[in-house]
């Protein structure tokens, strides 16, 4: 005996079909790098050598957030905002290295190392389009807890960037918002590492 189903429960079982798919959308890989960098004085450079921390789990992090038509952005903000932290850092001090730990005062002294800066990042993103997949809004924001040498905290400094983009602008750049963001945020954290006088 054939069992056929009610033409409207086969209209309702498509249009979940097709609202699953919208929901569940596609999920697009974008990169925040700039290349662009806060200017370097050489003449006002701090005489100190500093360290940023950078872990393997950080650097393979990888974060989702919205973009446009219900589809989602994927990237690794740790991994493509290192240039932006390590450029901020290199606009104010002499010399600037990397860290896999913050936790070693003795290799920190040997390496004559002052102060250490550990990143901790936050990503937004969304879009005002329809039609179209890349984020036109993108918010990056850096907090930083800084220690000495041997790990007792000297202050805090965070900074934060946003990035927009239009619909005509992207031309195949599809981070184009990130990549403003991130480009705001590098000026802004040197800006507030030399505001701070701990920190010099």
């Amino acid at each position: 005996m054939q069992f056929t189903l009610p033409m409207t429960a086969v209209r309702r079982g498509a249009a979940v079909a097709v609202a699953t798919l919208l929901l569940a959308g596609c999920v697009h890989p974008i990169t925040m790098i700039t290349e662009t960098a806060p200017p370097r004085s050489q003449a006002h450079l701090v005489p100190k050598k500093v360290a940023y921390v950078m872990t393997d789990a950080d650097r393979d992090l990888e974060v989702v957030t919205p973009g446009g038509s219900g589809d989602r952005v994927s990237y690794y903000p740790y991994r493509d905002l290192e240039k932006s932290i390590r450029d901020a850092l290199r606009a104010v001090y002499r010399d600037v290295v990397v860290l896999r730990t913050a936790g070693d005062a003795k290799a920190n002294e040997t390496a004559g190392v002052s102060l250490v800066f550990a990143p901790r990042i936050r990503t937004e993103s969304s879009s005002s389009s329809w039609i179209s997949w890349p984020p036109t809004s993108f918010i990056a924001e850096v907090s930083c807890v800084v220690t000495d040498a041997a790990g007792a905290e000297v202050t805090r400094v965070r900074a934060a960037g946003n990035g927009t983009a239009e619909f005509g602008e992207f031309k195949g750049d599809f981070g184009l918002a990130a990549r403003r963001a991130a480009t705001r945020l590098t000026s802004q954290l040197s800006s507030e590492i030399r505001r701070d006088e701990k920190l010099r």
